[in-house]
């Protein structure tokens, strides 16, 4: 049998078996950038998630641990009715539909991300981050290097020669630099609007947590308000980073010495490092995994890379580089084969 329908009958056995109903069907919730997939279904009045994870791909334990340590701090995060862990399903809790990203606008932006920074804060000062894996160099460098290989290499056609390795080496220090020097605290790593929902209560829903690293303070915030999906005026995020960096300084979460210019230093390069990756992430759901439907949201994210670097004189050469092989194409037409 297709190992695609086989686990959709397996799948759907599961789920029929665990509700006591073999009449139920089930329906795309939505889908992953992974091999995970969450399915919808409708049973007893209510409607209710399968989560879909292979665990030969996506080992489905991490998301429940963190997903209890979460929710033990105060998060809304899915509660979870029953789990086969060796076939990779769980029946959760379904937090609707209403995802920031298409809720956003000019008008409740300002309430909606107070919202999640609240989630977030709570987040940064109560989960425990020690026993998670570290985001440390060769986790932040192998990030930055899918660019080089599936951006530059793969779609644009061009290899770097010595001179411009040593341009994206020294930019990519610079990176990591600045990352090494932040206080450490749990990082969801995708806290942004799509894995953000608006729910009744305990708001924002939060969702895609199982990849969280102990790392630097300032990711999350960047992955929030440099969102890959959604862009906003530089001024506004700024003050949006503002208002969090005395939050954190109230908190005691980052020291007295850590003022505007610095912190949003910190959030800046921080962001440009989530950034690169995306960039070449994206090339790499297509060219490699036959996803197109990131490429969309790929002229968002090479700005944010080039319109941050060029805030920051020792990344000068690091923008000519792009620039020089990326100006004038379409970046959003796939590369003939």
């Amino acid at each position: 049998m297709d190992p695609i329908l086989d686990r959709a009958t397996a799948r759907l056995a599961w789920t029929r078996a665990s509700l006591g109903d073999n009449t139920l069907t089930l329906e795309p919730a939505s889908a992953d950038a992974s091999f995970r997939s969450y399915w919808r279904t409708h049973h007893d009045g209510r409607s209710w998630i399968v989560m879909d994870s292979p665990p030969a791909q996506e080992d489905p334990r991490p998301w429940l641990v963190i997903g209890q340590q979460l929710a033990a701090a105060g998060l809304h995060v899915p509660a979870v009715y029953d789990k086969d862990l060796q076939q990779g399903f769980l029946l959760i809790e379904d937090l609707g539909s209403r995802l920031y990203l298409s809720a956003l606008n000019d008008d409740n932006a300002d309430a909606l991300y107070s919202s999640a920074m609240d989630a977030l804060l709570r987040m940064q000062a109560k989960m425990d981050y020690r026993d998670l894996p570290p985001f440390d160099r060769d986790v932040v460098m192998r990030g930055l290097e899918i660019m080089p290989e599936w951006f530059l290499g793969r779609h644009l056609g061009h290899t770097p020669d010595n001179n411009e390795q040593n341009v994206l080496n020294a930019a990519f220090d610079i990176v990591w630099r600045n990352m090494q020097e932040q206080p450490r605290c749990f990082v969801h790593r995708d806290f942004h609007s799509r894995n953000l929902l608006i729910v009744e209560n305990n708001s924002p829903g939060i969702i895609d947590f199982q990849g969280a690293l102990n790392g630097p303070i300032a990711y999350d915030l960047a992955s929030l308000l440099r969102d890959g999906y959604i862009a906003w005026k530089r001024e506004r995020v700024e003050a949006w980073v503002e208002s969090y960096r005395r939050r954190l300084k109230e908190a005691r979460l980052i020291g007295p010495e850590v003022d505007r210019k610095h912190f949003l230093r910190w959030f800046d390069l921080t962001g440009l490092h989530r950034h690169i990756r995306v960039l070449g992430q994206f090339y790499r759901l297509w060219y490699r995994d036959g996803k197109p439907g990131y490429l969309a949201d790929v002229p968002r994210v090479y700005h944010y890379v080039v319109s941050v670097a060029q805030s920051y004189p020792e990344l000068a050469d690091f923008v000519a580089l792009l620039e020089r092989h990326a100006h004038g194409r379409d970046l959003t037409r796939v590369a003939s084969a």
